[in-house]
């Protein structure tokens, strides 16, 4: 393929997905610096796209939009047969889709063999293999050169509770739901970790939703009231709480956006995953220079259709407070 003046990267799912599309943008700006990277998403992820300098452009889906914007190139990241058949109405010339959706038989003309569900690579490197069209970029990139691609960065806002940051502790940010996109740890062992806490080295603040906090509130009162914990859930949108992380020191989550957001700002990112296939650290796991999992060794298949998840539970608190006793001396 010819050297591209406009790429658009398409991918229209949750906020965890984009942050491990960014790398994509920023592989492509330095293998192409005089062409304009524009990311196609849902309007939510508008403020997570905005962190990476690499990517010139946001727009959401729209025909008219998307036959003005002129791009000769379309990367189908995340498959949708709407956006698909839309691309090559407006005339877009390179329409690059994985061959394992039927529809882009039709709608692309540069196929990648790229199957997810069982591919042992990570959901990154994957994400990377839809560039490989270009004669410019290889096959496969390795973990530390994902790494290396990382170009995430929070913008500054005045509404954040940065002054409730205690730069004499450690402020660990704990986010116990994840609006069903992944299987949660449960609030019994969140505030089970909170109270093995130090309170003189450790300030807990806790994220999520307004619904979230509905749903989760009660299970940390007694924490909240003894001043153990600050609850924060519903009180910043999102590029607060982007900026919001980039200020704390760690967050602990499940595999959920926000946990991929501190990994990308160099936060120590902890995250509790499910042992089972595809939705295992292999694949989900968050990248940084920080992040860390916790997964139990085991193979599981036993909740694949979902409820309670017993693997989640094997993950102990008394784990998770050894390591952050550890990073923090």
């Amino acid at each position: 393929m010819k050297t591209p003046n406009k790429i658009i990267i398409s991918r229209t799912d949750a906020i965890g997905d984009v942050v491990l599309t960014l790398p994509m943008a920023s592989l492509l700006k330095k293998t192409f610096p005089h062409c304009k990277i524009i990311f196609l998403g849902s309007a939510y992820t508008k403020d997570v796209v905005a962190c990476c300098s690499d990517v010139d452009e946001f727009i959401v889906f729209d025909e008219e939009k998307l036959n003005e914007i002129g791009a000769d190139t379309i990367v189908h990241v995340f498959p949708n047969k709407a956006i698909a058949a839309t691309a090559k109405k407006v005339g877009i010339k390179n329409r690059i889709g994985t061959s394992h959706r039927w529809y882009n038989w039709f709608m692309c003309n540069k196929l990648i063999n790229v199957s997810r569900k069982k591919s042992d690579l990570h959901e990154a490197q994957l994400n990377l293999k839809l560039a490989a069209c270009f004669d410019q970029v290889k096959d496969l990139y390795t973990y530390d050169e994902v790494l290396n691609l990382i170009n995430f960065e929070a913008k500054p806002t005045s509404t954040a509770n940065i002054n409730l940051i205690d730069n004499d502790k450690f402020n660990l940010i704990i986010h116990p739901k994840s609006k069903g996109s992944a299987r949660e740890w449960g609030v019994h062992n969140f505030s089970t970790l909170i109270s093995l806490l130090p309170k003189d080295r450790f300030k807990i603040f806790i994220c999520g939703t307004e619904q979230e906090g509905l749903a989760i509130r009660d299970a940390f009162s007694d924490a909240v009231q003894s001043g153990a914990a600050v609850d924060l859930t519903g009180t910043m949108s999102l590029s607060d709480y982007i900026y919001f992380i980039s200020k704390a020191d760690g967050l602990i989550a499940a595999s959920t956006g926000p946990l991929h957001i501190a990994a990308a700002l160099g936060r120590n990112a902890i995250g509790i995953y499910p042992p089972i296939r595809p939705m295992h650290p292999g694949r989900w796991a968050c990248v940084g220079q920080k992040a860390k999992v916790f997964v139990a060794d085991k193979e599981c298949n036993n909740c694949r259709k979902g409820g309670k998840c017993s693997c989640m539970e094997k993950v102990s608190p008394q784990d998770v407070r050894d390591y952050l006793m550890a990073i923090y001396r």
